[in-house]
């Protein structure tokens, strides 16, 4: 029997535990200029493992503490938001804070940020 697995943050490890499918693609990591990092621009991405329980999206890599994100916060801070460019669509995200941005920034060796993709946006097309 074949599990289903999940992708809370595109491109990083998936995870089969059934509450992650509500949050199914719903974080990604951007570059410095906003456009998303796949496995394509960075292999590592697949070594951040990652799951969403007990109401947090739960981040953890080798050589790091593991990092816990809340999963439902409505953000009410414009200065928050931003626009990430995914295979050349543009798309509403929510950067989410200097403590992610360095987790991964210092897990990929690369300057990065990790947002989410606004609920009220239009439908994303991942390519």
């Amino acid at each position: 029997m074949t599990s289903t697995l999940y992708f809370p943050i595109a491109g990083c490890g998936g995870t089969s535990r059934a509450a992650a499918s509500l949050f199914d693609r719903r974080w990604l990591i951007v570059d410095p200029s906003g456009v998303w990092l796949d496995q394509d621009a960075c292999a590592k991405l697949a070594d951040i493992q990652v799951d969403a329980q007990l109401g947090y999206l739960v981040m953890r890599a080798q050589g790091m503490l593991r990092l816990d994100i809340p999963l439902d916060v409505i953000e009410d801070d414009d200065s928050v938001r931003a626009k990430a460019s995914i295979g050349g669509q543009q798309v509403d995200v929510v950067d989410e804070g200097e403590l992610a941005a360095t987790w991964v920034s210092n897990f990929l060796g690369r300057p990065c940020r990790l947002m989410k993709l606004d609920p009220a946006g239009t439908a994303t097309l991942w390519r």
